[in-house]
């Protein structure tokens, strides 16, 4: 990494399941390579992290969700020495579950899984969340009876122009186009794109032009490639790609498999999907249209049920967290092929998340 990007990692894990909380670790700018320093438990099941900036001083801020049935977010400041500080009072999100969170300018947002729902919370001048400004629930349902009764937003992301908010619903199989009013932190519903019935969208990333988007399916692994219109805030669906091989079937007995994230390259000639069950990293091309993935390895994630993967900021090497066997796994990637090589793996129980500062 150059001497500006970032040299430490933050694995979030869950608590409840044996997990340590956040951990901190170095980074190796030549290998890669993980060496942990420190946990903090003081958050239960932090899941999902991710790094911001103070508004007022530029201070690097960490914040993660609380992945618990009351919901919570919560953000820390970051020593020299990487040791995380809690930064304010951790804060209710009005909502159950959070599986996501993002920011937007001035704003911190969350997908909460449980109830369904999105909420705004302002981020103040030190960087920390205040009380939450608005929550916007999502309404509908999907085919698959057992995962799909109600809404389950799964994650919310501003679009690159920072006009629009994106917000994946897993139990309505679509996705919700919102505007964000930067004054009272309230969403206005855009438009609701649909997506095919009992898919159950994940997660999705923007092609660095910024003019497609992929979205993830956890209820068939698939990646519905859309076109991205930012001016109209229009989301429109052109095609769906199988993530594994048609024969490919579950290990330790799973009979299916459930992708769980996905990351595009940062020259935008590569997407990978994380696929629990199958244990999985799978490389898929992209040609110039950015509308045509080719599916063209699955490749071993190095331990069982990744359920993050995250390129770093070089887009030299590429991490999972794998949340069943309890460690985290990093991978060279080759610069022609896009096909990650195992390089090591470090022990994190519980790991969820990967994120970098």
């Amino acid at each position: 990494m150059g001497a500006d990007s970032a040299v430490r990692a933050f694995i979030g894990s869950f608590t409840s399941a044996g997990g340590q909380g956040i951990t901190v670790a170095d980074v190796d700018r030549d290998t890669g390579a993980l060496s942990v320093l420190m946990s903090t438990d003081l958050v239960a099941d932090p899941s999902f992290l991710a790094v911001g900036r103070a508004p007022a001083t530029g201070a690097t801020v960490l914040y993660t969700v609380s992945e618990t049935s009351e919901g919570a977010v919560a953000a820390f400041t970051v020593d020299e020495d990487g040791t995380p500080r809690p930064l304010g009072e951790a804060r209710p999100v009005d909502g159950s579950s959070p599986t996501h969170l993002s920011l937007a300018p001035d704003h911190l947002l969350t997908a909460n899984y449980g109830s369904g729902s999105v909420t705004v919370l302002p981020v103040r001048p030190d960087g920390s969340p205040g009380p939450a400004a608005s929550v916007l629930r999502h309404e509908g349902s999907g085919p698959d009876a057992g995962r799909q009764a109600g809404p389950h937003a799964h994650q919310v992301l501003p679009d690159p122009s920072g006009n629009w908010v994106l917000s994946v619903d897993l139990g309505t199989d679509s996705v919700r186009v919102c505007a964000l009013d930067p004054r009272t932190g309230s969403l206005r519903p855009h438009t609701e794109t649909m997506l095919s019935p009992g898919t159950g969208p994940r997660h999705l990333a923007f092609h660095p032009s910024g003019g497609h988007v992929y979205v993830l399916n956890e209820l068939e692994p698939t990646v519905t490639v859309c076109r991205w219109d930012a001016a109209g805030g229009l989301l429109e669906p052109v095609g769906e790609t199988p993530v594994l091989p048609h024969d490919a079937h579950g290990e330790e007995g799973e009979a299916r498999t459930y992708p769980s994230e996905l990351v595009v390259s940062h020259d935008g000639r590569f997407l990978w999907t994380a696929n629990r069950g199958h244990d999985s990293i799978s490389v898929l091309t992209l040609d110039e249209t950015a509308e045509k993935p080719v599916l063209a390895a699955a490749v071993g994630c190095g331990g069982r049920w990744p359920r993050d993967l995250t390129l770093d900021p070089t887009g030299q090497w590429l991490y999972a967290a794998n949340e069943r066997s309890g460690g985290v796994c990093w991978f060279a990637v080759d610069a022609e092929t896009g096909i990650p090589a195992h390089a090591g793996s470090i022990e994190v129980p519980a790991a969820s998340c990967v994120v970098f500062a």
